[in-house]
């Protein structure tokens, strides 16, 4: 285990607030990457993305890098304007 991972956990043990923020922080970077990488598999870059879904280059960019509160309606037109469907999992 690499000594962010082990600082990481015994952060995550010794503040209960750290360990909430942490986890929740890592979700919406996931979603954010998600995001991402499923625009680069469609061989799509920002500005492309942004045309196909009537917005601005710079709002893709804050989706992808910020993607905290965002509405399941963006990431609806943000996957059908990959030319994907949306999937969510509740597990």
């Amino acid at each position: 285990m690499s000594d962010l991972k082990k600082y990481i956990r015994k952060r995550k043990a010794d503040d209960p607030e750290f360990a909430e923020d942490f986890d929740s922080g890592y979700e919406q970077f996931k979603i954010g990457v998600m995001l991402k990488q499923a625009r680069e598999e469609a061989g799509m870059t920002q500005e492309e993305l942004a045309v196909r879904m009537h917005t601005k280059k710079t709002a893709i960019s804050r989706i992808e890098n910020h993607a905290e509160d965002i509405k399941l309606s963006t990431l609806e037109k943000f996957a059908h304007a990959l030319g994907k469907k949306l999937k969510l999992e509740v597990a």
